[in-house]
């Protein structure tokens, strides 16, 4: 189930618990009674104004449209439990961009891998920023790569097996270490990145992220991390959707939307 499933049937079912018809809906909210229709089926993207005007009329913060994790008090079939399917597996790097992979962590690496702080948890978030920071801009994969919601932060299903490839090929060097009496991952490059596989704009969001972020250590990032939207609306063990990204808030959001839209 996408987000756009999600919050469509977080909608649904508030519209039901309040007893409100598509109808009625469609007015309050100033759209055509099919546009109702489809985003509560998921087939339609709900703007950040209409996300706002929906926690309005319903009486609810926006987190509660969002989150998954938070179940509105009643479901659309009584007496009978309803289990949402597990999210597809929508995003994965495909083979041209596992050099792709490889070249950005030794761009990360090469510019930040010798800090005290960057251990693979680090990494794992730093990677994370990279991928949805360009998704939300350009509206195209960077990596791509396939984040999965968990104990350590958003975890890239495929780093490990990039990153032992690496190893094997002594792009990088694998070292144990201790930061602040704690058990440390570090990686050290063995080459430089081959900067003609990156594009420009690629370049910029990189450096941004690690300019922003690359200082700080595991917990000051986790702390960061959990106030983005895509995080939020991931529950635990989940793979977290790059569309979130679109429903950003400052000062996490990339992109100029007043721009576009003025």
């Amino acid at each position: 189930m996408n987000i756009y499933e999600k919050i469509g049937l977080r909608i649904n079912k508030l519209r039901e618990k309040t007893g409100m018809s598509q109808d009625v809906l469609a007015r309050k909210m100033k759209l055509p009674r099919p546009a109702i229709s489809q985003i509560e089926n998921g087939s339609r993207k709900v703007a950040t104004d209409e996300l706002l005007r929906f926690s309005q009329i319903f009486h609810v913060p926006v987190d509660d449209l969002l989150n998954p994790g938070k179940e509105p008090e009643v479901r659309l079939h009584e007496g009978k439990e309803e289990k949402e399917p597990k999210p597809r597996m929508r995003i994965s790097v495909p083979q041209k961009n596992l050099q792709k992979f490889k070249e950005v962590m030794l761009y990360i690496l090469n510019k930040v891998g010798s800090k005290p702080n960057i251990g693979e948890t680090v990494i794992y978030k730093l990677l994370y920023f990279i991928d949805f920071n360009f998704y939300e801009k350009y509206e195209e994969q960077l990596i791509g790569a396939t984040y999965m919601k968990n104990q350590y932060g958003p975890t890239p299903i495929e780093f490990a097996r990039i990153v032992e490839q690496m190893i094997k090929k002594a792009e990088i060097e694998k070292v144990k270490s201790d930061y602040f009496n704690y058990p440390q991952t570090k990686y050290l490059p063995r080459n430089k990145p081959d900067l003609t596989k990156f594009k420009a704009s690629e370049i910029e969001v990189i450096d941004d992220v690690l300019n922003k972020l690359s200082d700080m250590n595991a917990s000051q990032i986790s702390e960061h991390l959990h106030g983005d939207i895509p995080w939020i609306t991931t529950s635990e063990g989940e793979v977290i959707e790059y569309e979130a990204v679109f429903y950003r808030t400052p000062p996490y959001s990339v992109r100029a939307y007043a721009e576009e839209n003025g």
